[in-house]
């Protein structure tokens, strides 16, 4: 029996430390650590409540939109607009989340997940006139070879001529991404930590101008997506069809919902969105989504056994290192006393098991490329594709949002911060279900908690012993070498972790505390 420890998983945003039992070639038993702290609740504490726009799109420097959104839905329930919010706010942040989340997966297909498939050692025996490939393979001949080693040695089943194309798209997704970030920028003010996204709506005001901009920036993402993102993903998905079995999961999922298309409705549960809330299993019959059910475990992380089983409303942040039996700075979330996936994958199948006819269409006709089940998609490559699929269907819902806006009208509605109140924000970030809950008195912040998509699918074990949704996925996974766990980062990443975005391991100096292999 061997033990296989990767630290850190790179590649991916924050520190994640991934410890596999194996057996037989086979992982038996797998912990997932988060190691780093997390402390903007504690910071915001006794702050104005409006501070928590700001604040917590520190948390990260990938998903601050998000964040964005889910604390300004938050205050908006805490404030008693969540229903007053107007139509031009509303589409405006659509909008700006839309580029982010666009943006972002392009960034996590290309750039952190990609090399796991691509051999890039394959433009050494370019011949062609392309000026860029030929540039970075006189990069590479002068031994220049990061950022694509060193590398754990996968099986790179792609030929030749599909390893460099892809390695086009790899540098022609750096630009591909910056397109987003302008976008989002054009009604957000700035990028990556907005200042267009406020409680009561959006800061911005809507102009052809800025309309017309927005747009020819679209147009290029979306024939991006149409063109390149799209085919390389079933390309990739054809070379590896066993990774559609791979990395299963727990088999449970979880959404929020994203995009609002009303904002009548002040109850986020129920408010009509172009991805829907709910939960599903395996059998895809979904249930309607009751935050009740929602309990943060802490048996193995390191907090208070005092804090454990608590509703993010009672939620209590409050450290404690070198806890014994803990391996992780993530709580474990947990609904209905049940382990769950949240991501790309578990929005798609809710919006797709409740009948939405363009996600059905999509989703049918992908899979029958692989002559595939929709259960095939809870796997490695299903986690790729249905990401890549949801980025078509909100790069192309985007277009007729522009259309929706009207300028001249507001775009924000004033408000009065509460004596005493409570809220609550929901919205599914680019990596899954992320969800903010306030708690206000003597108008400033008594208590704010955050439950994030990566503590969902990062979670340690909880108290009844029942492994986090990564840990399952990984368990169980075949090894051809203990030395070589290429098939352990390709699950890992498929789920796109997001940890945090800041760890320093030099002292001021500029002295060298620890060096790790980057695989």
């Amino acid at each position: 029996m061997g033990k296989i420890v990767i630290d850190p998983v790179t590649r991916i945003e924050g520190h994640l430390k991934i410890e596999a039992v194996v057996e037989n070639g086979k992982v038996k038993e797998t912990r997932s650590s988060g190691l780093l702290f997390r402390g903007i609740e504690v910071i915001l504490r006794g702050r104005d409540p409006r501070d928590a726009q700001a604040y917590t799109q520190r948390i990260c420097g990938v998903c601050p939109t998000s964040h964005s959104m889910a604390a300004a839905l938050n205050l908006d329930s805490a404030f008693g607009i969540a229903d007053k919010v107007p139509d031009n706010g509303r589409t405006m942040r659509n909008l700006i989340l839309g580029a982010a989340h666009i943006s972002d997966h392009i960034l996590h297909f290309y750039h952190l997940a990609a090399l796991d498939y691509v051999d890039v050692t394959a433009i050494a025996s370019y011949n062609g006139n392309d000026p860029v490939l030929n540039s970075v393979k006189g990069f590479v001949e002068r031994g220049d070879l990061g950022p694509f080693f060193p590398r754990l040695e996968g099986d790179y089943r792609l030929s030749r001529e599909q390893n460099i194309v892809a390695l086009s798209h790899y540098l022609k997704a750096l630009e591909m991404r910056m397109k987003g970030q302008e976008m989002a920028a054009i009604f957000g003010g700035r990028l990556p930590h907005n200042v267009g996204i406020v409680p009561g709506g959006v800061t911005e005001v809507p102009t052809v101008d800025k309309i017309a901009s927005f747009l020819w920036r679209l147009n290029e993402l979306r024939d991006f997506v149409d063109t390149v993102y799209l085919p390389d993903v079933l390309m990739v998905a054809t070379a590896y069809p066993d990774y559609l079995d791979i990395g299963r999961g727990c088999g449970n999922l979880l959404s929020y919902g994203s995009f609002d298309l009303e904002g009548k409705e002040a109850d986020l549960t129920r408010r009509k969105r172009l991805f829907q809330q709910g939960t599903i299993s395996g059998d895809l019959q979904v249930q309607p989504l009751d935050t009740s059910k929602i309990l943060e475990q802490v048996k193995y992380s390191w907090y208070p056994d005092s804090t454990d089983g608590l509703r993010p409303t009672e939620g209590v942040t409050e450290s404690l290192p070198g806890k014994a039996g803990a391996y992780s700075w993530s709580k474990a979330p947990r609904y209905d006393g049940k382990v769950y996936e949240v991501g790309p994958l578990a929005r798609m199948l809710v919006t797709y098991a409740r009948g939405h006819p363009t996600v059905k269409s999509l989703v049918d006709g992908a899979l029958s490329q692989f002559k595939a089940s929709p259960s095939s998609l809870f796997s490695v490559m299903g986690r790729h594709l249905t990401r890549a699929l949801y980025t078509k269907l909100v790069a192309d819902a985007m277009p007729a949002w522009l259309l929706e806006l009207k300028p001249g009208e507001p775009a924000y509605v004033p408000y009065e911060i509460p004596d005493e109140s409570e809220g609550m924000g929901l919205i599914d970030g680019a990596r899954g279900a992320l969800g903010h809950w306030i708690r206000i008195k003597e108008k400033k912040i008594a208590n704010y908690q955050c439950v994030v998509p990566s503590t969902w699918n990062m979670s340690p074990r909880d108290r009844q012993g029942q492994p986090g949704a990564l840990e399952q996925a990984v368990t169980g996974t075949k090894t051809r070498d203990e030395a070589n766990p290429f098939e352990i980062l390709r699950i890992v990443r498929s789920f796109d972790p997001c940890l945090a975005c800041a760890i320093h391991l030099v002292t001021p100096k500029g002295r060298d505390l620890s060096r790790f292999q980057v695989c």
